[in-house]
């Protein structure tokens, strides 16, 4: 076991070794740059020569990384080029908001998820699967801002439970911003329900058909005891996984979200340092998203393999 946690640590630095390196590729090539919209229409040559100049970027791109990547060993994502600050100012507070948004999506989420998948699976073809099925189907079709936009009609304007839009800033205090990180939060629990639902009903299927069930039933166990003791932890092995993608995609998904409420999350940032083409401050955030993802991964894999007797 100590092994196999040593090279899945190995593998998950050198993909996000790897990433590091593609983040910085991809952002490098995006069209225009600061200086061209930081200029607007004073963008001429001239103009545009003294402002790369001064903020370091008529630099070779091999200079420019390798001054990255050794301040990225450091922790420091650099200076933002539109603020002038630290990145590490304005990304943390943001990264704390999206994670009590995730955090807040995830406790409704994942619990919800695994009674949904049971009782449809003990009660397979029945009514209540039929229905509860249908409505998972419709929320892992309909897109993110349409959900957004009907809980907001819903909750925001004809049950005023809810603030429709985020007023607060990215330095507000968690007092302030929990009553508006309700409505994102299961805007995000109602697609994430949906797909851990049908792989736990999947799983639990497949889990009620083994040959230990049958016995287990032969013996005439307890049903509670059955389900609590047998048939949920063999089941939700493989949902495990996609949990923990998931909630990769509450942290690193919740760009059109935060967007749609005005939530003062990493996702508004790296959209307004797209807009902005504040290359450091979208690399700061695409790599901390990226490295969420890498560790949710490691996480679920190591959880899989310390709770299967198999493959410990």
């Amino acid at each position: 076991m100590l092994m196999l946690c040593f090279k899945r640590l190995v593998y998950a630095i050198f993909t996000l070794a790897f990433v590091a390196c593609l983040v910085f590729t991809v952002t490098e090539a995006l069209p225009g740059d600061f200086c061209t919209s930081y200029l607007g229409r004073n963008a001429t040559d001239n103009n545009l020569a003294l402002c790369r100049d001064n903020f370091g970027l008529s630099q070779p791109m091999l200079e420019r990384f390798l001054a990255w990547s050794s301040h990225l060993a450091e922790g420091d994502f650099g200076l933002s080029l539109s603020s002038g600050r630290p990145v590490n100012d304005d990304l943390l507070p943001r990264l704390a908001n999206t994670a009590l948004l995730g955090g807040i999506a995830a406790l409704l989420a994942i619990p919800l998820a695994l009674l949904l998948g049971m009782v449809t699976a003990i009660c397979r073809d029945s009514w209540l699967d039929n229905l509860v099925s249908s409505a998972t189907l419709l929320a892992m079709t309909i897109p993110e801002f349409i959900t957004a936009t009907l809980l907001t009609l819903a909750f925001a304007i004809w049950l005023p439970w809810f603030p429709a839009i985020t007023l607060a800033d990215a330095h507000a205090g968690l007092e302030e911003l929990l009553p508006n990180a309700w409505l994102p939060a299961l805007t995000l629990a109602l697609i994430s329900t949906a797909h851990m639902m049908r792989m736990m009903r999947s799983s639990t299927i497949d889990v009620l058909s083994a040959g230990f069930i049958r016995m287990a039933r032969i013996r005439r166990i307890p049903t509670a005891s059955l389900l609590l003791r047998h048939v949920l932890p063999a089941a939700v092995l493989p949902t495990i996984t996609l949990s923990a993608m998931t909630v990769a995609w509450l942290l690193g998904g919740v760009v059109i979200i935060e967007q749609v409420f005005n939530y003062p999350g990493i996702g508004t940032l790296m959209i307004s340092a797209v807009y902005d083409r504040d290359i450091p401050v979208v690399q700061a955030c695409a790599l901390t998203l990226s490295a969420i993802y890498i560790a949710c991964n490691l996480l679920a894999d190591l959880s899989v393999a310390l709770l299967n007797p198999r493959l410990r």
